[in-house]
């Protein structure tokens, strides 16, 4: 939650627009009953609505991941592109533009098996999609889904 000024009263604690906006987005989901075909549609028209350097991201996120994980479903979540195994979120890519960041990020769920040691990283930070980083994202949805 971020803190915003109310006037006079001082500083009020609340979710801002675009979090409002996530949660209506994630309402909808819910409350769909969408088949697979209808959630992958769903997947690629955020990824179209996105601009610029977040589409180009997340157009090639989804074509690797489901290289990568072919049992990954993909989805929206929050809405935003999410792939699911079994019906749980294992990963998702959020666009910079959706909540004003300076990066997009790439980003996995408890249900993603990448548990090393007692502490992981769990997102990472995207500007651009290299070929490095192309191989290590594919490296980790595989691991993910084992």
């Amino acid at each position: 939650m971020a803190e915003r000024k109310t006037g006079k009263k001082g500083t009020r604690r609340g979710f801002t627009a675009e979090e409002r906006a996530a949660m209506r987005e994630r309402a909808k989901e819910l409350k769909a009953s969408a088949g697979k075909a209808e959630e992958e549609s769903a997947a690629l028209a955020a990824i179209a609505a996105m601009s610029g350097p977040d589409r180009a991201i997340a157009k090639r996120l989804h074509a690797l991941i489901k290289a990568s994980a072919p049992v990954l479903a993909p989805k929206t979540w929050y809405g935003m592109p999410a792939y699911a195994k079994d019906g749980k979120v294992v990963c998702f890519f959020t666009p910079a533009e959706k909540f004003k960041a300076r990066y997009a990020t790439f980003g996995f769920n408890d249900s993603a098996t990448l548990d090393e040691g007692a502490m992981w990283p769990t997102s990472w930070a995207l500007k651009e999609l290299t070929a490095a980083d192309e191989t290590r994202i594919a490296a980790l949805v595989k691991k993910a889904v084992r």
